[in-house]
Formats: C-alpha cells, structure tokens, sequence
C-alpha cells in the first residue's frame, strides 16, 4: 500500500510539528509513505473566499500529483473534505477525479482502512474532543446531533486505545466553533463569541487539552485561549496517537 501524504498549508507553515507526527504515525503500522515535495494547496482557502474558479488548477495539479498513490492521507479533515466533496464538480466530466476515491483524513484511514486495534501512544492527560464542522458532517468522523442515527465517535474510539488517556466531550459536541475560514475574517464579532462559546463547554469538562483533526479549528480556540488568558491547552489529534514516536 503506497501513502501520499498531503500537508495543508496551514499545517506546513504554522504546525509542521501535526505533519511529523502524522509521518510517524504511519510508519509505525509499516506503511509505504512518499512525500510529494512539489504539492501545493488543496484550493480551499480561494473556494471559501469566493474565487472558486481560481482553485480549479490547484485541484488538476493535486489530482494528478496524488493520483498514482492507493490513499491520500492528509492530518486535515477540512483540507480532505474539500477534495472528495468538491473536486468532482470542479474538474468536471472530462477529467476524471482519481483522488475523490483516495483522499482521507488521518482519522479515518486508521479507523476505516487499517482498523488499527493498537495506537502507540502514551498521554496520561484529560482532553476534550473537538468535533469539527467538516469532519462531521462531510467525512462522518462522528455522527451528526441532529440526526437520530446509533452514536458513533472515530476520533473517540482511536484515543481510547491511547494508555493513561481520559476522554472527554463538550455539551453540544459537534456546535461549530466559530472558525469557518473565512468566516472568521469577516464575521469577528460572531466568531469570536462562537469560539468563546465552544471554549467554555470544552473547559467545562475539566479537560487540560482541547484536541481535534483540523489545526485551523484548534488554532481558531487557542487564539482566544491565549487572549483571554484561559488555562487549556491545545494538540492535534495525530500527536496523541503519535505520542512516543518523535
């Protein structure tokens, strides 16, 4: 099985740290992993902005640089939405999408393609899981509040086989936290008071860190964390399950 690991933007330039960890994480389970040194972003940022037609070449060139590759695993589960959810409309009939069948967030690769029965890590903390809007509602990491389907929670079950790990959930689990890209930018006011909000549920949990798949939703909560002077802390979901490997 041959893996192309993608690192979102954000991750590369502000938690290179999330990709290492993600690195290590796979070749723990003895996994093929390239690195495609020319990848570029995914096209997210420009679709949320409203230049959607500016990300259609970003999405040619991901698709043709991934393609070769069994899965695509990316320590992102916005960035790996947006490939399986968006790509096929934006390269449209007469380019076949390769990588809407491969792409997969970090989580669900270990949970639905390995079924891994083991996680290496050792983190004798309480962290609150943060249920980000795309991971939930376009990958089905865990099942949506609003519909009266069984409960199931991928990132949960993974950090339950982390030894010395207790778990945690806010109340309202999967309420967004106010990041939304560019929403964020040009919505502050509610932004900042969603985030406060969410910041308030997960530290009503008692938990010492907040953790979750996407680095920007972390970033979103720590940025007013560290404003307003709240004590908890934030990690990626892949430094947990990676803990002990870097």
């Amino acid at each position: 099985m041959r893996i192309g690991l993608f690192i979102p933007c954000y991750v590369d330039a502000l938690y290179p740290h999330v990709g290492k960890a993600t690195y290590a994480l796979l070749s723990h389970y003895g996994l093929t992993i390239d690195y495609p040194e020319r990848q570029t972003c995914c096209g997210q940022p420009m679709a949320n902005g409203g230049f959607e037609r500016m990300s259609v070449d970003l999405a040619k060139n991901f698709d043709e640089m991934f393609a070769p590759y069994d899965y695509v695993v990316a320590p992102s589960a916005s960035c790996a939405a947006y490939v399986r959810t968006y790509y096929p409309r934006l390269l449209g009939k007469n380019h076949e999408c390769v990588v809407e069948r491969t792409t997969m967030d970090i989580v669900e690769f270990l949970h639905d393609v390995l079924r891994v029965e083991e996680i290496p890590g050792k983190f004798p903390h309480v962290v609150s899981v943060h249920n980000s809007c795309h991971g939930v509602r376009e990958l089905g990491l865990s099942t949506p509040s609003e519909c009266n389907f069984p409960r199931i929670n991928k990132i949960v079950d993974l950090l339950q086989m982390v030894e010395g790990i207790t778990v945690k959930q806010p109340e309202r689990p999967d309420e967004c936290c106010g990041f939304g890209g560019m929403f964020s930018v040009e919505e502050t006011a509610v932004s900042i008071r969603m985030g406060e909000d969410k910041l308030d549920r997960h530290i009503a949990t008692g938990a010492e860190y907040i953790t979750g798949p996407d680095s920007s939703c972390l970033m979103h909560l720590e940025g007013i964390a560290k404003r307003e002077k709240r004590n908890i802390k934030f990690i990626h979901v892949a430094e947990i399950l990676a803990a002990g490997l870097i």
